[in-house]
């Protein structure tokens, strides 16, 4: 049982929610935060030791009073997850508009920024922590038309690794996982819409995806749970700066 406090942002839904069930079932408190109102009701409503507030983690403001909030609550913040993200516009380079660009760094950059801007200081005062994003595995795939979302996720790889260097010395661990492809409501949506672009079955579609990967299956979000709970314990007290890949090992050369 782990006696940690925990806030992981877009908890509400998919590895989010996996990553905050794994930490609540090891007996942490949890924090998430979520831009659905819907969905953060019905999580409140099966969690009810889980704190559960409505916030756009693009907005600075509402990041630092959510954070404070939690803070204040509980006296100190062990973990931060920054898991929010979204797919972006997908397209060629030449027909992504300038919102639709800027729209991706801000919520899977700025956002987890924003957070860590907040939660470094109160880390520093406890005397350490320890911070995860979820980064992709599809900065090494690196599919087509994906610009804006490859771009974002490279960018908070480098803030990981960054932010790993500049607070070592204060006992901050920061890591990035790479999540392959998980058994998904959002992949399942993805499959579903190449599927029907190339006018074949979805499960002709995840075949396709599963021969590029060694071990020949999908990735459950609670695996993504699992290394989060270890990237946050004291198991992994000299792991920081690392982007570690859970995603059977993907052989897309």
């Amino acid at each position: 049982m782990m006696k940690q406090r925990v806030i992981v942002t877009a908890g509400a839904a998919g590895i989010g929610l996996a990553i905050a069930e794994r930490f609540l079932a090891a007996g942490a408190d949890v924090a998430i935060c979520d831009a659905d109102q819907g969905r953060l009701d019905k999580v409140a409503h099966t969690h009810p030791g889980l704190i559960a507030t409505a916030l756009d983690v693009s907005d600075a403001d509402a990041v630092d009073r959510f954070v404070r909030q939690v803070f204040d609550r509980w006296g100190g913040v062990d973990t931060l997850v920054n898991n929010a993200g979204i797919a972006g516009q997908i397209g060629p380079i030449a027909d992504i508009c300038d919102q639709g660009w800027r729209t991706c760094f801000e919520v899977n950059v700025h956002g987890a920024f924003f957070m860590m801007r907040v939660v470094t200081p109160l880390m520093k005062v406890q005397g350490g922590g320890s911070i995860i994003n979820i980064s992709t595995g599809s900065v090494t795939t690196l599919p087509v038309n994906r610009s804006p979302y490859i771009a974002s996720k490279w960018a908070l790889e480098g803030l990981t690794r960054a932010a790993a260097r500049e607070l070592g010395p204060d006992n901050i661990r920061v890591n990035a996982i790479r999540p392959g492809f998980v058994d998904s409501e959002r992949m399942r949506g993805i499959m579903a819409g190449i599927a029907a672009g190339r006018g074949i079955d979805a499960a002709a579609v995840e075949a396709e995806f599963l021969r590029y990967i060694s071990l020949r299956a999908k990735i459950q979000p609670e695996e993504i749970g699992d290394m989060a709970i270890f990237l946050s314990s004291d198991a992994a007290k000299h792991v920081t700066g690392q982007l570690i890949a859970v995603d059977g090992n993907v052989e897309w050369e």
